[in-house]
């Protein structure tokens, strides 16, 4: 196994949270206990199937098994739309549609069974996606596809599935670990608090590169500020303070 793909999958079991699951039951002797649906991104080439989902209870802060909510290859990294209706997953493969390319998929979630319904599948744009992260408005999806070093935005149309790319940036140059700095790997990507702004963390490049958002049109700046890591620290996810 290539050491840059062990470095990412030592902490590859991702957890996201089903807003839209919340229910509350209980009685006026006892304090409101929370309910909600969770799910699991795993990969699937040691026996994993997919997405699965599990239920818990913030009251005993136990979790129940829901079993496989989706079957899906290698769906590594997920993100839930604010509306809790929708789930977006990468499939962190290599090719996809015949292309050298990952894939991102599309899931509406069904609220009464936690089970998620395929709504479609798009192209990452790059091998190896390994991070999706949606814009403050929940109109655009921001794939970071490690293998190939580069990452793309998608529009989120109205019914929940991902269009075509509206920006893609291909990163180049590499670091001083010649096992897993050989080429640019952009691990994740977040967007500032006033979503004016993307914020990539690239582990191959040793930097984090700052991209305007343009809102409207789900487009990045060409010229992007960039700040430097340590070399040989491999930046991997930026995220902001509450205060942002």
């Amino acid at each position: 196994m290539p050491m840059i793909r062990f470095f990412r999958r030592s902490t590859a079991l991702l957890l996201a949270m089903a807003l839209c699951a919340l229910s509350v039951v209980g009685n006026a002797g006892e304090a409101a206990r929370q309910k909600n649906i969770f799910y699991v991104g795993t990969y699937t080439d040691h026996g994993s199937k997919g997405i699965y989902g599990y239920r818990f209870d913030s009251a005993t802060g136990k979790s129940t098994s829901l079993g496989l909510a989706a079957e899906s290859t290698a769906p590594s990294f997920l993100a839930i739309a604010s509306s809790g209706r929708f789930l977006y997953a990468v499939n962190e493969i290599s090719k996809f549609d015949r292309q050298p390319s990952g894939a991102v998929s599309a899931f509406a979630i069904q609220p009464k069974t936690g089970k998620l319904a395929l709504l479609n599948q798009v192209a990452s744009r790059g091998a190896g996606p390994a991070h999706i992260a949606l814009d403050r408005s929940g109109k655009y999806a921001l794939v970071s596809n490690y293998d190939s070093g580069n990452v793309a935005v998608f529009p989120v149309l109205q019914d929940g599935r991902l269009g075509d790319a509206t920006a893609f940036v291909q990163h180049n140059g590499s670091s001083v670990n010649k096992e897993r700095q050989e080429g640019p790997h952009a691990h994740a990507a977040v967007f500032s608090p006033d979503n004016r702004f993307v914020i990539v963390a690239d582990l191959g490049l040793d930097q984090l590169l700052v991209y305007r958002f343009d809102a409207a049109r789900g487009t990045l700046g060409s010229d992007p500020q960039i700040v430097r890591a340590v070399p040989g620290a491999g930046p991997r996810h930026p995220v902001f303070d509450a205060a942002g």
